[in-house]
């Protein structure tokens, strides 16, 4: 079964594991507003890839929110980020879009990955 063109993976870097239950969504960029085009959950391994069904990724600007902190919450950890945004550009959409969230309770980073 064909994925969706963009997935994520979150990993808490300060336990060295994914983070699972964390809820996000995903928008895309259409005329300077935010449109809602996928959500979902990560699973036991950190990863959402239902985004999207395949073949409906078109060119622009998307962002992923990640809602982090009743993840924090849940394991009774402080954290300082509500929240995580993601904001990146889709520009050849035969292509597979990974976006993973490396996260700890003070801090997050991102890059593309395959």
């Amino acid at each position: 079964m064909p994925k969706s063109p963009i997935t994520t993976h979150i990993l808490d870097t300060s336990l060295g594991r994914p983070a699972s239950g964390v809820d996000l969504v995903l928008e895309r960029k259409n005329d300077g507003t935010w449109v809602q085009v996928g959500t979902g959950t990560t699973n036991a391994d950190g990863r959402v890839t239902d985004l999207m069904r395949p073949g409906t990724l078109t060119a622009g600007v998307y962002r992923i929110e990640f809602h982090i902190a009743p993840y924090f919450a849940a394991q009774q950890r402080d954290s300082f980020y509500p929240e995580a945004t993601i904001v990146f550009e889709v520009k050849a959409v035969d292509e597979h879009y990974h976006v993973p969230l490396l996260l700890n309770p003070f801090g997050y980073s991102t890059y593309r990955g395959s």
